[in-house]
């Protein structure tokens, strides 16, 4: 089944071109079945850019899903048009009497900076409180998931004394694990990060939070919250072939400090085109987040939050 999102939303030519199948409005109200509702809270500047990583990864699963984006209220971004997010996006007020079966929390340029110095952290905090009543299942991603395990457990960030920063190698941790079925042993994942979550934080907290996958030579990637529905993704599984040469170049343009990124451009020369390794594994991920959120979700919107969903 395809995603549906609107005709107009500039996703909607590059999924098609890329193969990706998604439904227009009206085909899909003749369609007798319900769809997935996922909500994407969008706190990367470049929303567009977002919204096509995670509507592909979506999108590419077999399930009908009606896909939303959702932006905080109190800050408004500098580099998406106020068209853009007129036409396509709700805050977070508009849509907080809804329910829904998955959403995503992106990460956010914000991660150097104290979490109750973010403009938009009590806001940010209300939505967390949100998402345990109004959301069946909770991917959070990047700085999202570091906001979010600080949240829920207290969980800190740490400072890094140099950015986390190319592709880097993960162990798979729980093979038996639903949200890596199908994963390989050991798999790559982009990292592009100034903070990190530590293990020893993590397992002090017993067996609310279960490590499934991390690296040595990043840390902690992927940890589930056996507490709720939450997943935290520490980094970028979603991202393009490009987008860590994007955030390369950007900066040695811009004359900021930054070194080349590990184990990216082929012979560590940045002339040449990276390879995406990550990929397959990405789609994985996603596929085994929303087959179980479709296996435990109730039929009824209604009863999610409640002492039957």
């Amino acid at each position: 089944m395809p995603i549906k999102i609107p005709d107009t939303l500039p996703a909607f030519d590059t999924l098609v071109s890329e193969g990706v199948r998604v439904m227009t409005e009206t085909a899909a109200v003749r369609q007798d079945i319900r769809p997935l509702q996922i909500g994407l809270l969008n706190l990367m500047p470049n929303k567009i850019k977002t919204e096509i990583q995670m509507a592909r990864l979506v999108g590419a699963s077999p399930l009908q899903v009606e896909f939303t984006l959702v932006r905080v209220g109190g800050h408004t971004p500098r580099n998406t048009s106020a068209e853009h997010l007129l036409s396509f996006y709700q805050t977070w007020d508009e849509i907080k009497d809804r329910k829904f079966d998955g959403f995503i929390i992106t990460g956010a340029p914000v991660e150097t900076i104290p979490y109750e110095d973010v403009t938009y952290w009590s806001e940010m905090q209300r939505i967390l409180d949100w998402t345990e009543t109004n959301v069946h299942s909770t991917l959070n991603i990047c700085w999202g998931a570091m906001a979010a395990i600080y949240h829920f457990h207290g969980v800190p960030k740490h400072a890094l004394k140099e950015k986390a920063f190319g592709v880097f190698r993960h162990r798979n941790l729980k093979p038996s694990s639903v949200f890596l079925n199908g994963f390989s042993d050991d798999f790559e994942v982009p990292v592009s990060r100034w903070t990190e979550i530590r293990r020893a934080d993590v397992e002090e907290k017993g067996q609310a939070l279960d490590i499934l996958a991390e690296s040595d030579g990043s840390g902690v990637c992927l940890v589930q919250d056996t507490t709720a529905n939450r997943l935290y993704m520490f980094n970028h599984v979603e991202y393009d072939s490009t987008s860590l040469g994007d955030e390369y170049f950007r900066d040695v343009n811009a004359g900021v400090p930054i070194k080349m990124p590990h184990d990216y451009f082929p012979h560590n020369d940045p002339a040449l085109t990276p390879l995406n390794r990550w990929r397959s594994h990405a789609h994985l991920f996603f596929g085994n987040w929303i087959n179980e959120m479709y296996q435990t979700t109730p039929y009824d919107l209604a009863e999610i939050g409640t002492d039957k969903g």
